[in-house]
Formats: structure tokens, sequence, C-alpha cells
């Protein structure tokens, strides 16, 4: 599962201002659970363009960028050309402990793990932040 640090364009999804000091308690299981119905209702037709790409959870992100919830580390779809043969996979990380210290609920928790998931999966498919934000993914 380890793969170079960037192979090309760089993503992420920020944490907003944490709005309390207590954490959601969600274990490392259920919350792999949420990130994997989070990729499951992602429509068929797109999951099946998904390409050598892992999707991996990680309990904190960088120290230099803490306040980070979600990162894509590869080449996006729209930027591979006859050179990507036999590539490392891409990489989208997944940050579990800033997603649970913003948010108050089970609830909240869902919505931003979906958001956060789907939001990486966009910059594997080459969309990038601004496109993302007008169209309400992050």
């Amino acid at each position: 599962m380890n793969s170079p640090r960037s192979l090309g364009a760089s993503a992420a999804v920020r944490c907003r201002a944490c709005k309390h000091d207590l954490v959601i308690d969600v274990s490392p299981e259920r919350f792999e659970q949420l990130v994997a119905a989070a990729v499951d209702v992602i429509p068929a037709d797109l999951a099946r363009m998904i390409d050598n790409v892992v999707i991996v959870i990680e309990d904190e992100p960088p120290a230099d960028d803490p306040g980070l919830l979600g990162l894509y580390e590869g080449v996006p779809l729209t930027e591979r050309d006859s050179w990507y043969i036999a590539a490392m996979p891409d990489r989208i990380r997944i940050f579990r402990l800033p997603i649970l210290r913003m948010c108050q609920s089970q609830a909240e928790v869902v919505r931003e793990v979906h958001i956060t998931v789907v939001h990486e999966i966009a910059h594997h498919f080459g969309i990038d932040d601004d496109t993302l934000h007008e169209l309400g993914v992050g």
C-alpha cells in the first residue's frame, strides 16, 4: 500500500475550525466502514473509471499541515498519457482524527467522511478545488 509521497498533482481537503474540544468516538473499524460506504455510493459508471488508486486511512495528517481532512497524491486521470505504465498507485489519504474533532455528532461524521472521500476521488478525475467548491463539494 505504500506509494511515493506524490507522483504529480496533490490536492487536499482542509479542516474548518474545530467546533469544540471533545472528539466524537468512532473506532478505526467503524471509520473504515464509513469510508467504504462513501466509496460504495459512487455511481457504477464512475467507479469503473477509478484506476490505480488506493485509499488509506490515517489518524493524523502531516505535522506541517494539521488541518487536512484528506489528501490526493498522484497523477489525475486527465494528466495521464502513454508514459503512465506500471506506475505505483495514486493514494488518497483520509485523516480520521481531524474529521472527528470537527464534528459534534455521528451524523456529522458520516457526512464529513462522505464529502472528504468524494472530494479526493474528484481530484483523481482531475477536478480542481475551485470547481469542487462551485459544485458544493468541499
